[in-house]
Protein backbone atom coordinates (compact mmCIF):
# COMPACT_ATOMS: atom_id res chain seq x y z
CA UNK A 1 0.00 0.00 0.00
CA UNK A 2 1.74 3.17 -1.28
CA UNK A 3 0.01 5.42 1.23
CA UNK A 4 1.46 3.47 4.00
CA UNK A 5 4.92 4.14 2.63
CA UNK A 6 4.41 7.76 2.02
CA UNK A 7 2.98 7.97 5.64
CA UNK A 8 6.19 6.21 7.02
CA UNK A 9 8.41 9.10 4.99
CA UNK A 10 6.02 12.24 6.33
CA UNK A 11 6.15 10.26 9.78
CA UNK A 12 9.71 10.14 9.90
CA UNK A 13 10.49 13.77 8.16
CA UNK A 14 7.67 15.24 11.01
CA UNK A 15 9.34 13.14 13.84
CA UNK A 16 12.84 14.55 13.01
CA UNK A 17 12.11 17.81 12.63
CA UNK A 18 9.79 17.76 16.12
CA UNK A 19 12.47 15.91 17.65
CA UNK A 20 15.63 17.46 16.61
CA UNK A 21 17.57 19.35 19.15
CA UNK A 22 18.05 23.32 18.15
CA UNK A 23 21.75 22.18 17.78
CA UNK A 24 20.67 19.63 15.27
CA UNK A 25 17.98 21.95 13.22
CA UNK A 26 17.11 25.50 13.37
CA UNK A 27 14.04 25.79 14.68
CA UNK A 28 12.77 28.18 12.42
CA UNK A 29 14.02 26.49 9.95
CA UNK A 30 12.12 23.24 11.48
CA UNK A 31 9.31 25.87 11.40
CA UNK A 32 8.96 26.66 8.06
CA UNK A 33 9.68 23.11 6.40
CA UNK A 34 6.72 21.84 8.83
CA UNK A 35 4.47 24.57 7.20
CA UNK A 36 5.60 23.50 3.98
CA UNK A 37 4.76 19.90 4.56
CA UNK A 38 1.24 21.28 5.63
CA UNK A 39 0.91 23.09 2.79
CA UNK A 40 1.66 20.14 0.22
CA UNK A 41 -0.30 17.97 1.92
CA UNK A 42 -3.42 20.03 1.68
CA UNK A 43 -2.50 19.92 -1.97
CA UNK A 44 -2.93 16.10 -2.12
CA UNK A 45 -5.55 14.80 -4.39
CA UNK A 46 -8.34 14.22 -1.90
CA UNK A 47 -9.08 10.64 -2.56
CA UNK A 48 -4.96 9.83 -1.95
CA UNK A 49 -5.34 12.13 1.25
CA UNK A 50 -8.08 10.18 2.82
CA UNK A 51 -5.43 7.16 2.68
CA UNK A 52 -2.49 8.94 3.36
CA UNK A 53 -4.61 9.94 6.71
CA UNK A 54 -6.25 6.21 7.59
CA UNK A 55 -2.43 5.40 6.95
CA UNK A 56 -1.06 7.07 9.65
CA UNK A 57 -3.47 5.21 12.33
CA UNK A 58 -1.86 1.65 10.55
CA UNK A 59 1.64 2.97 10.99
CA UNK A 60 1.80 4.27 13.90
CA UNK A 61 2.07 1.28 16.37
CA UNK A 62 5.89 1.02 14.46
CA UNK A 63 7.43 3.63 16.17
CA UNK A 64 7.80 3.38 20.10
CA UNK A 65 6.69 5.78 23.21
CA UNK A 66 5.97 9.28 22.22
CA UNK A 67 6.81 8.86 18.87
CA UNK A 68 3.76 6.60 18.25
CA UNK A 69 1.10 9.31 19.61
CA UNK A 70 3.29 11.89 17.18
CA UNK A 71 2.67 9.79 14.33
CA UNK A 72 -1.10 9.07 14.78
CA UNK A 73 -1.79 12.78 15.29
CA UNK A 74 -0.33 13.78 12.05
CA UNK A 75 -3.55 14.61 10.69
CA UNK A 76 -4.80 15.95 13.52
CA UNK A 77 -1.65 18.24 13.30
CA UNK A 78 -2.35 19.14 9.92
CA UNK A 79 -5.94 19.98 9.87
CA UNK A 80 -5.98 17.21 7.48
CA UNK A 81 -9.48 15.96 8.14
CA UNK A 82 -10.98 19.83 7.72
CA UNK A 83 -9.03 20.22 4.48
CA UNK A 84 -11.29 16.30 3.57
CA UNK A 85 -14.53 17.48 5.01
CA UNK A 86 -13.56 21.49 3.07
CA UNK A 87 -17.02 21.36 0.82
CA UNK A 88 -18.80 19.55 4.22
CA UNK A 89 -20.16 22.50 6.36
CA UNK A 90 -21.59 19.89 9.36
CA UNK A 91 -18.43 17.78 8.97
CA UNK A 92 -16.59 20.91 9.70
CA UNK A 93 -18.75 21.61 12.47
CA UNK A 94 -18.18 18.15 13.73
CA UNK A 95 -14.50 18.44 13.37
CA UNK A 96 -13.97 21.61 15.07
CA UNK A 97 -16.26 20.62 18.00
CA UNK A 98 -13.58 17.40 18.46
CA UNK A 99 -11.02 19.95 18.44
CA UNK A 100 -12.35 21.99 20.95
CA UNK A 101 -13.48 19.16 23.22
CA UNK A 102 -9.66 17.63 22.28
CA UNK A 103 -7.69 21.09 23.09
Amino acid sequence: MISAQIARIIADFVLFLDLAENETIDADGAVEMIEWLGHRLEALDKDFLRELVDAFTIIAPEYNGDSQKLVRDIPYSFYLEEELAADDPVRLAELESIRDARD
